[in-house]
């Protein structure tokens, strides 16, 4: 690919994963498609500047708050960051499995604006476990919390690109995120996972074995979900993949609170 194809693919992976306004991505009223499945590849790159900037608010916060109140402001600010991008997916998805009983009303659900009962128990036991982990973390000698929330972005977006790649989106849901969810190419794979590793450098180093650990339970994650995905929908939407974002940073976080039980 031309490189600037390829600078425009990696602005719109900013623009679309976070309210940063960089000029020359893509043209939000007529969306390239092209750039929109070229952007996947950069997931994991954007992902894990998400993950630093959010590990660097809840550390620098902690030197002079309780980690509690660290963590909080942390959360908001990535929120802010993201416009709470993949919290919307996990409500929908509780909403959407956990009321829905056929194919059509789970996508029905999915698709409507407010926000129902399992949404909300759903949403707030996400969040609920991310931040007591990241306490943890926060709480931790040698600032564990920006190498783990820099690897938790980083492959949190990967697992999009593997779910992708293991399930083809639902051809008739209209949107740019049917675009995104296309199944991406193998040197799109290979770029996410570069960027992957690249931010994850500094948690692997740490402990490579826990970070393996993590890596195959987070591909376990990948597969079971998309089963279900599968098989409740036959295919996959935006709301499932940005869901799965958020599965996989909540196992990197249990897997390293687990890491420092254990130390202790």
């Amino acid at each position: 690919m031309p490189i600037d194809f390829e600078r425009q693919a990696a602005v719109t992976a900013v623009q679309f994963l976070t309210r940063i306004p960089l000029p020359g991505g893509m043209n939000v009223t007529e969306p390239d498609r092209r750039l929109l499945s070229a952007s996947v590849g950069y997931f994991p790159w954007v992902g894990g500047a998400i993950g630093l900037t959010t590990g660097l608010v809840a550390w620098g916060a902690s030197q002079v708050l309780p980690a509690a109140v660290a963590v909080g402001l942390a959360l908001a600010f990535e929120a802010w960051l993201t416009n709470a991008f993949h919290e919307d997916a996990v409500a929908d998805c509780c909403d959407a499995f956990g009321g829905g009983w056929t194919r059509d009303d789970v996508l029905r659900i999915m698709k409507d604006s407010r926000v129902g009962s399992f949404g909300t128990l759903g949403l707030l036991l996400a969040v609920g476990l991310r931040w007591s982990c990241l306490q943890s973390l926060a709480q931790s000698a040698g600032g564990a919390v920006v190498p783990t929330c820099l690897a938790a972005g980083a492959v949190g977006r990967w697992a999009i690109l593997r779910m992708m790649a293991t399930i083809a989106p639902i051809p008739s849901r209209d949107g740019l995120s049917r675009d995104v969810g296309s199944q991406p190419t193998t040197a799109r794979l290979w770029l996410g996972s570069a960027g992957m590793l690249a931010w994850g450098g500094p948690w692997i180093w740490l402990d490579p074995l826990r970070a393996l650990l993590t890596v195959g339970l987070v591909l376990l994650c990948v597969a079971a979900w998309s089963r279900y995905v599968q098989r409740r929908l036959g295919g996959v939407t935006g709301d499932c993949l940005g869901c799965q974002c958020y599965l996989a940073q909540l196992l990197v976080l249990m897997v390293a609170c687990a890491q420092r039980a254990g130390a202790e």
